[in-house]
């Protein structure tokens, strides 16, 4: 290739490699579609990648006379190692997707129907648009809100039959990589989507609680924070249950981004203290093959509920709760040591009882949280650490690592 004199107009501005299916975009600019669909729809981008202008209409034209003069060059060029491009297959139409819609009327074509939309998926991002355009999202989630979880305990034939068709509509409804205004759609339903996701991660599959905690999170992210306040307290148990069943890193991963995100509003710190997260976290940091992202996660959320005296009393039940937050400060990143920190001085604040202070010598952390204040670990996190020293100087005045200066503080 490097020998070959290749025409500038065949080559992708974005990829700099010759085009295998070229579109155009409304500014008037052709790209390679697999490289403009990654920028327009995985990138999530709203300018042409050339002229930086704004793109109101995200629809590619494929240019035909483009690729019949890339087919005519590799032929030419065959002798020189060229391989012919071959003619793409066409994008799916909307009248296509809203026909294969329609026709879905029976239990037996909606499953046909879903094998089909989910090959439809698979081909290329803008399939992808036009199902989201066609209606396709709206049957999905009507699939997704009929699942009858009750169907497990009737039959065998009909749990094949129910279980099946939950897994596929949830797994192309994730895979489709929704856009802003479907995700808000979907939060819109009067909070019946999100219920009927709660009965899924209920009594569904593997598969289907780790697609609706996936699904979850995406609709968390651009929800408002009055939809957020709304959340069921099952809806929390059941993101309990997923993380103590360890289904996947990626569902566990998910569903660690959710509580991070959901559990500042409202009284959703309490509902996730009450459906039991404190300990399952805390056995997750147990688990010494937690990795530095995911540590972080869980002592923030940890963090959150313990902002609450419900989340704070579970802490301090368990065996190795503070032992265990402690010991994460300056191990894993300055992020996790100042989470650390933020939890004991919550403890510091409102659980100081001689019991909890005396238990907090003796594991150490008042010695960890002199060496904060020795080493180079954000000053957020030094200042957090002085302030719960300062609180209990005096109760800790014989550790013989307590700074002085803290100790003068309290003169007998």
């Amino acid at each position: 290739m490097d020998e070959i004199d290749v025409p500038p107009f065949f080559i992708c501005p974005i990829s700099l490699e010759i085009m295998k299916d070229p579109v155009t975009l409304s500014t008037g600019i052709t790209y390679d579609r697999e490289s403009i669909e990654k920028w327009l729809f995985s990138g999530k981008n709203t300018t042409c990648p050339v002229t930086k202008q704004v793109i109101a209409d995200c629809e590619l034209t494929p240019n035909h006379t483009l690729r019949r003069l890339l087919q005519s060059w590799c032929m030419l060029n065959a002798s020189l190692g060229i391989e012919r491009i071959p003619t793409p297959k066409p994008p799916i139409s909307k009248a296509q997707i809203v026909k294969l819609l329609i026709d879905a009327k029976s239990p037996q074509q909606q499953i046909k129907c879903l094998d089909t939309l989910k090959s439809i998926a698979a081909e290329n991002a803008t399939n992808k648009r036009c199902m989201e355009s066609s209606g396709a999202v709206e049957f999905l989630a009507s699939i997704v809100c009929n699942y009858d979880p009750t169907a497990t305990e009737e039959s065998l034939d009909y749990e094949f039959d129910s279980i099946k068709p939950i897994d596929e509509a949830l797994s192309i409804l994730y895979s489709l990589q929704l856009s802003e205004a479907s995700l808000k759609n979907l939060m819109g339903k009067n909070g019946d989507f999100i219920l009927s996701l709660t009965r899924v991660m209920q009594r569904g599959s593997y598969e289907s609680r780790a697609y609706a905690v996936l699904l979850l999170k995406s609709m968390a992210e651009i929800a408002d924070p009055m939809q957020l306040i709304n959340f069921r307290p099952q809806l929390f148990i059941e993101l309990v249950q997923v993380l103590h069943d360890q289904i996947s890193k990626q569902a566990s991963k998910a569903t660690l981004q959710l509580l991070v995100s959901i559990c500042p509003w409202g009284r959703n710190k309490i509902k996730a203290a009450e459906a039991g997260v404190v300990p399952v976290l805390i056995d997750l940091l147990l688990d010494s093959s937690s990795e530095r992202r995911a540590c972080e996660m869980i002592l923030t959320v940890l963090d959150a509920v313990c902002g609450c005296s419900e989340g704070r009393s579970e802490l301090l039940k368990h065996g190795a709760g503070l032992a265990i937050v402690s010991k994460k400060i300056l191990r894993v990143s300055q992020v996790a040591s100042e989470r650390a920190v933020r939890i004991l001085l919550s403890i510091a604040k409102f659980c100081a009882t001689s019991k909890v202070l005396q238990e907090m010598q003796q594991l150490g952390v008042v010695a960890k949280l002199c060496l904060v204040l020795q080493l180079d670990c954000g000053s957020k996190t030094k200042e957090k650490a002085r302030e719960v020293l300062k609180l209990h100087a005096r109760v800790w005045k014989n550790s013989p690592c307590m700074p002085t200066n803290l100790i003068s503080s309290y003169p007998a």
